[in-house]
């Protein structure tokens, strides 16, 4: 800085403030638990504005499954663990506080190893961003799993790519809330499953190869290994059977319900096959969730997900048996729907007349917070936000898109390898939820605030580079 503009600045309150901070990298562990502390209360800012941490439909079923003891077939009971655990009877401010928490540290750490001259300040002010224009201040705060989708992507690149820049203890961590998070959703298993196979195919293939970022797969398998364990404890504390879902083959067919195929399947077989849809084939509902949530549908005279499992399983078998390739495409074309589908705010409604008994019941002395919060008295319209939201997201996307194409024609394939891996972890997480239970916005908006956090941490250096390479010709 020159002596004439350090004059002109040092006249400015603000500017002789700022030029008094310290530089605070996150590299330094100082001001690595620093920016953690820090971003926690940043993200979680939109849920004390909102009185209360937000909740969904299926929260209450959550806290049944948790204080109750009673197993819900549709919900991760490892996930029900977690809350009493992390203290959800006494508040569930230290449920979204645990929450926001892990989402920071594993943030942090991934600003440490792609970007490790990254102030504190910067961080904090990207943080900010982030809680303004993207997703991330709904879903880290909200009492459901939602927020962890976009850890398991994190530190399966962490742990693939960077272990030997973390170091054990921050490894050992980063495995413990990515086996956690694994745990707490059944898409997160097919999810994590997914990018196992992707580290492992791209290890044997950058295997002594220079020009590749390597890549350890080892740590990622340990994480999805403890959520898996996760699961099977978890199920086996509530009903004393070891199992990875009883709901699964469920959300499959009503999601050919909608798609058709099951319509077929009941038409070629019945009435021989004895289902009890026979009887409705011809009157089945429109939409998966109609089937499954709605009081006329035939799902709940079939003993809804206790009663319906065993022929759940054999439709979903004999879909994919009778009408592979129609199977296939209606799986692709769900993918490629939900991957386009990402705007925030979906389900963010009042739950009173859905969640009123469960907090009765299990946390009466939050009933009057949980009540008067901005949610619960307000209806929110996210018409205006979701023009920012959907915009920015879709910018981020075609920002990485734009930085692997560019990669590819220079041939430099350390650089692609970050924004392939979440282009890929997107499509991957739309195509587990687009194909077993749907596209539904929430499923890709609760990770589309990633590829935003990307771009402004690594990607907008490379692509001024890039622009700057392509106007001087060279």
């Amino acid at each position: 800085m020159s002596e004439s503009n350090a004059g002109v600045v040092s006249r400015v309150p603000w500017a002789r403030a700022t030029l008094r901070l310290p530089a605070a990298p996150v590299v330094l562990p100082l001001w690595e638990v620093a920016a953690i502390a820090l971003l926690t209360p940043l993200l979680l800012s939109l849920a004390i504005w909102n009185g209360f941490p937000f909740t969904f439909y299926d929260t209450g079923a959550y806290i049944l499954q948790g204080f109750a003891n009673f197993f819900v077939p549709e919900r991760a009971a490892a996930y029900s663990y977690f809350l009493r655990f992390a203290g959800a009877q006494n508040s569930l401010w230290w449920v979204a506080a645990t929450q926001t928490a892990i989402v920071a540290f594993v943030m942090v750490e991934f600003v440490r190893t792609e970007a490790p001259q990254t102030s504190l300040w910067r961080l904090l002010g990207i943080g900010a961003f982030l809680c303004l224009f993207t997703s991330i201040g709904w879903v880290s705060p909200e009492i459901e799993p939602d927020c962890f989708t976009a850890v398991v992507v994190l530190t399966a690149w962490l742990l693939g790519f960077r272990a030997r820049q973390l170091g054990w203890l921050r490894s050992i961590l980063l495995i413990a809330a990515s086996g956690l998070a694994i745990a707490s959703h059944p898409s997160h298993l097919g999810l994590a499953a997914g990018l196992v196979l992707l580290m492992a195919s791209y290890a044997a293939v950058s295997y002594n190869r220079a020009a590749l970022l390597r890549a350890n797969p080892l740590l990622p398998l340990v994480s999805f290994a403890l959520g898996i364990g996760l699961v099977l404890t978890a199920n086996y504390a509530l009903t004393k059977h070891v199992f990875l879902t009883r709901s699964g083959p469920v959300f499959m067919t009503a999601r050919m319900i909608e798609d058709g195929v099951a319509k077929r399947v009941l038409d070629d077989t019945c009435p021989g096959s004895g289902f009890v849809l026979c009887r409705y084939k011809d009157h089945l509902p429109k939409t998966a969730d109609d089937f499954l949530w709605e009081p006329p549908s035939p799902f709940n005279k079939m003993g809804r997900f206790r009663g319906s499992a065993r022929e759940a399983q054999a439709i979903m078998m004999q879909g994919f048996a009778r009408y592979p390739l129609r199977e296939a495409g209606a799986m692709l074309w769900n993918g490629a729907r939900q991957f386009l589908m990402f705007r925030t705010g979906d389900g963010v409604a009042s739950q009173l007349w859905v969640l009123g008994t469960e907090f009765r019941n299990f946390l009466p002395r939050q009933m009057k917070a949980y009540s008067l919060a901005r949610q619960q008295r307000e209806a929110f319209s996210f018409v205006l936000l979701n023009i920012v939201h959907v915009g920015l997201a879709a910018l981020a996307l075609f920002a990485l898109a734009a930085l692997v194409w560019n990669g590819m024609k220079r041939r430099a394939w350390k650089e692609i390898t970050l924004p392939g891996f979440i282009l890929l972890a997107l499509l991957g997480n739309a195509l587990v939820c687009g194909a077993t239970s749907g596209p539904h916005d929430r499923y890709q908006g609760r990770l589309i605030w990633v590829p935003v956090f990307v771009v402004i941490l690594t990607g907008g250096s490379t692509l001024l580079s890039l622009r700057r390479r392509e106007e001087s010709g060279t």
